[in-house]
């Protein structure tokens, strides 16, 4: 065999990605508010994409509109090409749509958000005679939210002055959102440059601020400070703050050997210790929840359940193919003319991507609705087992285009708002013989319900509850109730023993 370069012809096969597909798997992923940020950015860099209100053009069951303009045409007209070369490009449409399929819902729960915002002609506009483009924000009415630092920096003003102000300036800057602070008395007044007492006697004064408890250095301190605003810190009080640790365990024979009270005083001690705020600094935090907005609703109706994409969130996307003609037929050079071949192809893909976004969301939540119908009907006690390659299986997409697609979306139906990843859970087998198997948020529903009704002078152990549970024919091991338990934030069997211990102690 030579040794020596040579030419080869090989053939073979590759996949390869091209940008507008990445783009567009991408668009899967987005939720509708993301898609709206993300057409409103399409929207500056193209010149032949517009938004419509929805008032010149009736709106798709999609939440994707088109300009159609209808001149005499027939179906052979012909392709997009020829109708703009004969000055005809507004006779094209990118997709063609049954408006009138069986698969979309009209005059749904999303049409009538839409209706809501003004977008169908009624709304606002029929009852105030404004917000014509959107509904008022009565958020912005409320005075602005000021937090724990402003407010104590106000109250350190109007009581502190020169040095004292600086310390206690100091001071307010390292408590924390909970109202605890959180320095170093002695390194603090070796970092000004005063003497200690001066600081601990400007954080007297922090102590008398509101909210009372704000400034202190341990849970101890701060319920000691309100209980000295509501006047109970007596030596017994004093005494019961000072062992919260025993409390913490229900040893209530002992604390009341410490504190010197009977039965009824400790019950009266531990109820006002109830009334108290252990972080009275929360109460100026001003993160406000976002709120969830749904991408989907569902609907049950006399044949089945009904699906429906929010259009109320998603922008109505526009093509403007008169002004391309315009444009096409004006003089410009070769770049220009690239240039608008460009805008035209980016314009009419992002149309098609978005429909296809919305077919594909709505087979998605279709199988997901029917695998989890028991669901809708019944509860979360009915969840079944369901898994991301079974409705990719089912619906004959890969499983990855599932995962993108539940991705940051939200579902609303007569049950609550849940997210389409909630509907997605591992499975635990059936004591029942027949092979089948119970969704783990079946199970912990079947959990927290069994704990919630048991008796505070028999309260269950996780052995009893397997033996509860695998009556009911699910068949799980102690450990995996008591992980189940705790995922839910509900303590060991001794823990609640002692809260409702403690409880009825303090009612």
């Amino acid at each position: 065999m030579a040794l020596g370069p040579r030419l080869d012809i090989r053939q073979s096969q590759s996949l390869v990605m091209t940008p507008q597909l990445q783009q567009a798997i991408k668009l899967l992923a987005l939720s509708n508010l993301e898609i709206e940020a993300f057409v409103a950015g399409e929207l500056e860099k193209n010149p032949l994409l517009e938004q419509s209100s929805g008032d010149d053009a009736p709106p798709t069951p999609d939440g994707i509109d088109r300009i159609v303009d209808t001149p005499t045409l027939s179906a052979e007209t012909g392709a997009s090409d020829d109708l703009i070369a004969q000055g005809l490009g507004g006779a094209d449409s990118p997709l063609d749509i049954d408006h009138g399929a069986s698969s979309f819902i009209d005059d749904g729960p999303g049409d009538r958000m839409a209706d809501a915002h003004g977008t169908g002609g009624g709304g606002m506009d029929a009852l105030s005679g404004g917000y014509s483009e959107d509904a008022p924000d009565f958020d912005s009415f409320a005075a602005p939210d000021i937090g724990l630092q402003e407010h104590l920096m106000g109250q350190a003003r109007a009581a502190c002055t020169g040095m004292d102000l600086f310390i206690a300036t100091q001071l307010i800057g390292q408590i924390s959102e909970a109202g605890y602070l959180e320095a170093n008395l002695l390194q603090t007044a070796h970092g000004l440059g005063v003497p200690l007492f001066d600081v601990e006697r400007v954080l007297g004064v922090i102590h008398t601020f509101d909210p009372t408890g704000v400034g202190a250095r341990s849970l101890a301190e701060c319920l000691a400070l309100q209980a000295k605003e509501a006047d109970r810190h007596d030596p017994c009080m004093a005494r019961l703050l000072a062992n919260l640790d025993l409390l913490a365990k229900g040893a209530l024979p002992q604390l009341r050997r410490i504190c010197g009270v009977d039965e009824e005083d400790m019950a009266d001690m531990i109820a006002e210790l109830r009334g108290y705020d252990p972080k009275p600094g929360l109460r100026f935090a001003n993160d406000r929840a976002a709120p969830v907005t749904p991408d989907l609703f569902v609907r049950p109706t006399k044949d089945g359940w009904a699906i429906e994409i929010n259009s109320a969130t998603l922008p109505r996307v526009l093509i403007n193919r008169s002004y391309y003609v315009e444009l096409s037929t004006g003089p410009q050079d070769k770049s220009a003319k690239a240039w608008l071949a460009d805008c035209l192809a980016s314009a009419n893909w992002l149309v098609k991507a978005l429909d296809q976004r919305q077919k594909t969301i709505i087979k998605v939540a279709s199988e997901i609705v029917r695998s989890q119908e028991a669901f809708f009907q019944q509860g979360v006690a009915h969840l079944k087992p369901l898994t991301l390659r079974a409705v990719a299986d089912t619906i004959g997409m890969h499983e990855s285009t599932v995962s993108r697609v539940t991705s940051n979306k939200y579902l609303a139906c007569p049950r609550g708002l849940y997210e389409l990843k909630y509907f997605f859970t591992s499975g635990v087998s059936s004591s029942g013989g027949d092979g089948g198997s119970v969704s783990a948020e079946a199970v912990k529903s079947h959990i927290k319900a069994l704990i919630a009704a048991e008796d505070p002078q028999a309260i269950l152990s996780d052995d009893t509850l397997v033996d509860l549970l695998r009556a009911k024919g699910m068949d799980l091991a102690r450990r995996t109730v008591a992980k189940y338990r705790e995922a839910l934030g509900i303590g060991s069997s001794v823990q609640r023993r002692r809260q409702k211990a403690l409880k009825g102690k303090a009612a």
